[in-house]
């Protein structure tokens, strides 16, 4: 069963303009010298963009708890495996 949710092309816009913006950061961060905080910044952007893009492009916005579960269960554990190998390159 389907359920519309009705948004329209302006949503997409706005989110398309929030992906470039967010690009931009990604450009211009790349830039500045953060020291050991260049990794953790460009994963923080890229985390803000792939929301985007679950959210409104996959509709996992307009999903219910049990999508939303099986959607965000793997990311936990990316978080983590991701986490641990930063707090061991960072820390050399």
């Amino acid at each position: 069963m389907e359920k519309a949710h009705g948004s329209g092309y302006g949503i997409y816009i706005a989110v398309w303009g929030g992906l470039l913006i967010l690009t931009g950061a990604t450009v211009g961060v790349s830039y500045i010298d953060l020291g050991i905080f260049n990794v953790v910044v460009a994963l923080l952007i890229a985390s803000a963009k792939a929301s985007l893009v679950a959210l409104f492009f996959m509709h996992l916005k307009y999903e219910n708890k049990l999508v939303w579960t099986f959607a965000l269960v793997p990311i936990f554990f990316l978080v983590l495996i991701i986490g641990g190998t930063l707090s061991d390159t960072l820390f050399r």
